[in-house]
């Protein structure tokens, strides 16, 4: 948190994401869309914040994904460590097919209007 706010004293959109809608979704939100078996998967929650950067910032899958591994805010809006190499760029792809099943959207929209 301290790199991220020496590096850019008055902040940027990424660090105003986190600073105010830290929170908004937690993985528990998401448990039904993964399967409980094999290896843990990235956080559903950071996937999600990723992809309100992405559309915030016209970001493409690429350029979000390189975002997460180069980006000291973007590192800090997500809360990962300076040394995580984020992911590959597919995974978002992955992320907003599934929110096209059962309402997904809709019911993440409605939690997150509802915690806002």
């Amino acid at each position: 948190m301290q790199v991220a706010r020496a590096s850019n004293p008055k902040g940027t959109t990424a660090m105003w994401v986190r600073d105010r809608l830290d929170g908004l979704w937690h993985d528990e939100d998401f448990a039904d869309w993964y399967s409980r078996d094999g290896r843990p998967g990235l956080s559903p929650a950071q996937l999600a914040t990723v992809c309100v950067l992405q559309f915030m910032l016209g970001l493409s899958d690429r350029q979000a994904a390189e975002a997460v591994r180069c980006r000291i805010d973007f590192k800090y809006s997500l809360a990962m460590e300076l040394n995580d190499p984020g992911f590959h760029h597919g995974v978002l792809a992955d992320f907003r097919e599934r929110l096209t099943h059962d309402d997904r959207a809709d019911r993440l929209l409605d939690l997150a209007l509802a915690r806002l």
